[in-house]
């Protein structure tokens, strides 16, 4: 059995893979207008986020049956088309949790605390201690929208931090923990000041964060976005920013990525977004850490390991 591994990852999964009699295929520098030809025999094809597996590219590996994304997004997998031809997919969203977890935490002190503009403040000779005063998190609500992997990692962190946190998740059932307490949307957009988004890119939430979405929350939430890019609107965010609506943004997920090398995007939205202090950037990271890098790898070869033995069966 046959595994092409597309993009780099690390190395506890191949040996993790061998160690189970397949035949591991390591082309991290894999070009489809070169290698294409490797898809022919693949019966595992494993991903990471810049890979998309179109119905073209399913169309040029026949034989496959599983694919592994290392990491948490499926957006870019054509999940219908390989669920039309029996296609099993396995990700690792376990493997970043802690990693997105601390990183949002750190987005939403940094934002509050107005660190990062503080910072380049104090490089550029100035001392304007007032200007930078920030507000606590302690007595705050912060709401969540989606409680998986992401969601729960960012409630236990936010435990100790003397806030509420409440949470909205529309398809989940059975309420997993006590780190957050569970709300309708209704509740959630009224009480909350910090708004924290952990939910996937799909045909529902593309877009979904708009000047609308935005004005039904409270006056002068924060918004932190460590999901997908394309579930938040960039325009939306500099309007509510100018009119109140929000106090501020911490955001490590755009709508274009790079977002000043993207051919398709307006480069002047984002050089509005750049030059303002109540923003905060960092550059789809959230989960990227040196721990996650291999956690991830782990988890998504015990995963591949157990559908296997399943098929077995």
């Amino acid at each position: 059995m046959q595994c092409l591994i597309v993009d780099d990852i690390h190395p506890v999964l191949i040996h993790k893979l061998e160690s189970v009699g397949l035949e591991v295929i390591y082309k991290p520098d894999f070009t489809l207008s070169l290698d294409f030809q490797m898809l022919a025999s693949a019966d595992i094809l494993i991903i990471r986020s810049k890979f998309q597996v179109t119905r073209e590219i399913l169309d040029q590996a026949p034989g496959l049956y599983l694919i592994g994304r290392a990491g948490a997004g499926l957006d870019n997998i054509d999940l219908d088309e390989a669920r039309a031809r029996e296609i099993d997919v396995v990700h690792a969203a376990e493997g970043n949790a802690d990693a997105v977890g601390e990183h949002t935490i750190g987005l939403i002190l940094g934002l509050l605390s107005k660190i990062a503009s503080s910072d380049r403040s104090v490089r550029a000779g100035e001392w304007n201690r007032e200007l930078y005063r920030g507000v606590e998190l302690k007595g705050k609500t912060v709401g969540l929208v989606g409680y998986g992997n992401m969601g729960r990692a960012v409630s236990r962190r936010l435990s100790s931090f003397g806030c509420e946190v409440i949470a909205y998740d529309k398809y989940l059932d059975n309420w997993p923990d006590h780190f957050a307490v569970r709300v309708d949307l209704d509740t959630l957009k009224s009480e909350s000041h910090i708004l924290s988004l952990h939910i996937p890119l799909t045909d529902e939430t593309a877009g979904m964060v708009d000047s609308e979405y935005l004005k039904s929350f409270r006056k002068g939430v924060f918004l932190i976005n460590t999901s997908r890019g394309g579930i938040v609107q960039v325009d939306s965010i500099l309007g509510c920013l100018l009119d109140g609506t929000l106090s501020g943004a911490a955001l490590d997920v755009l709508e274009d990525e790079p977002p000043l090398k993207n051919i398709n995007n307006n480069p002047a939205k984002y050089e509005q977004l750049f030059g303002r202090d109540d923003v905060l950037l960092t550059p789809h990271i959230a989960g990227w850490s040196l721990e996650s890098y291999e956690k991830i790898s782990r988890v998504l070869a015990i995963k591949i390991i157990d559908r296997l033995s399943q098929l077995t069966k």
